[in-house]
This record gives C-alpha cells, sequence and structure tokens, in this order.
C-alpha cells in the first residue's frame, strides 16, 4: 500500500476524533470508525447533531 494513502487516512481519522470532540463525542471510538470507514465516517460525523 501507498505510504501516502496511508498517512492521508490516518489524518483524516485525527480530524474525525477532533471533529467528534467538538460535538461532545468519543474521539476514540470516531478515530476507531475513521480507521475503517475513512471518509464516510466524516460525512456522518457532519450530519450528527452536537450532542
Amino acid at each position: 500500500m501507498d505510504n501516502q494513502y496511508v498517512l492521508g487516512w490516518g489524518t483524516l481519522a485525527l480530524i474525525n476524533a477532533g471533529l467528534a470532540q467538538g460535538k461532545n463525542r468519543t474521539g476514540l471510538n470516531w478515530f476507531l470508525l475513521s480507521l475503517a470507514l475513512g471518509p464516510l465516517a466524516t460525512f456522518i460525523l457532519l450530519l450528527v447533531e452536537k450532542g
């Protein structure tokens, strides 16, 4: 697998964890979910209301 692809995927997961914490969600859970789903997790996170 290309290193840039892995780096980008990991960076996206970290960004999603930060977004999740800003919405009072568990950052670790969203980080792990983002590793599995990638951009789809970002889309889901953007649709979730602030809790």
